[in-house]
């Protein structure tokens, strides 16, 4: 029996139809079109202006666009993976909500955080599961709704996130498509310089802590993006060089969209023509876990059979890693 490799088979997404452009935001904070557009490459962003409406809405829209378009039956779902940073709720799983009500009855399910890394983590995590021989379709949807956590008055942070969802099915293939490695890695020493103060077990919420605006996202935007230049290049090569793999071999880099400057070293230190870089940053910004699958559901009908896919990704935590996946089918 051939081995089994985990293979995506089909993608979905959703963004909100609300557009903050850096337009709008020149009137919010001391900023403007220019600065922004040089120093991160977004242009704009997309927020769920609805304050009923939370991650989970993003998410099962992401996960329907997928089901509608690949004729999935959701019963025949086996696992749902919700990366998110900003879960509906504390305690109840945003997953398990999502399963329910795209109908997925016969999955399991649970929420999986690694900040900006949380889908690239979930891949690694749904090829664990497909490889097993355990489970045949696992649901991966990276889904955030980042303006919930923003500080509309921090230009450090308003400039750079938005909102949105993505999704992917994984199921096996023996063909030799799918993920074929990973390197996966993390810092804890990184958590002080990106992070949300309040709100969790060291600092639970009070009037005091609302008072003093310690629930939004904090970072240091300098020592982020010095690790985050590094390290995701670093990596991206590394797995490179593991898999023997020229520049040549490479169609496609899957770059995590948190900043064109990152972007581009990435591409550099794989030496990648521009050509071969996905990128949609200056339509959505940084939407955490939903900026990998958003730009596989982008530029789906460029992707082929047999394309050879380096995922890279760094997050707050710190976490980072790439995925190199051969592409299983034509759209």
């Amino acid at each position: 029996m051939s081995k089994i490799t985990a293979a995506i088979t089909a993608v979905g997404a959703y963004v909100p139809d609300f557009v903050l452009s850096n337009k709008v935001l020149e009137t919010m904070v001391d900023t403007n079109d220019e600065w922004i557009t040089s120093r991160t490459g977004i242009k704009e962003r997309r927020l769920l202006k609805d304050p009923d409406k939370g991650t989970s809405y993003l998410a099962i829209n992401a996960a329907k666009d997928l089901i509608a378009k690949s004729g999935l039956d959701p019963k025949e779902i086996d696992l749902v993976v919700v990366a998110t940073a900003t879960p509906d709720l504390p305690v109840a799983s945003t997953a398990v909500y999502v399963a329910t009500e795209i109908g997925a009855t016969n999955a399991f399910a649970y929420d999986l955080q690694a900040a900006c890394s949380g889908f690239l983590y979930g891949m690694s995590t749904a090829a664990a599961y497909i490889e097993s021989g355990r489970y045949k379709k696992v649901l991966v949807i990276g889904a955030d709704k980042m303006s919930s956590i923003i500080d509309y008055t921090d230009r450090t942070t308003c400039i750079i996130f938005g909102d949105g969802a993505g999704a992917a099915l994984f199921e096996p293939n023996h063909e030799g498509f799918g993920l074929q490695d990973e390197m996966l890695r993390s810092d804890g020493q990184g958590r002080e310089f990106l992070k949300i103060d309040a709100g969790g077990s060291i600092l639970p919420a009070s009037a005091q802590t609302v008072a003093d605006r310690k629930h939004f996202v904090h970072q240091d935007g300098k020592t982020v993006f010095k690790f985050a230049v590094s390290n995701m290049a670093d990596i991206s090569a590394e797995i490179m060089e593991r898999n023997s793999l020229t520049n040549e071999d490479v169609d496609w880099l899957v770059p995590h969209q948190a900043n064109m400057r990152i972007i581009d070293a990435t591409a550099n230190r794989m030496k990648l023509d521009d050509s071969k870089v996905l990128k949609n940053i200056q339509r959505y910004g940084n939407t955490t876990s939903a900026t990998l699958p958003l730009l596989l559901s982008d530029f789906e009908k460029q992707l082929k059979k047999g394309d050879n896919l380096i995922f890279a990704s760094f997050g707050g935590g710190f976490t980072w890693g790439s995925i190199y996946l051969k592409w299983a089918y034509n759209s």
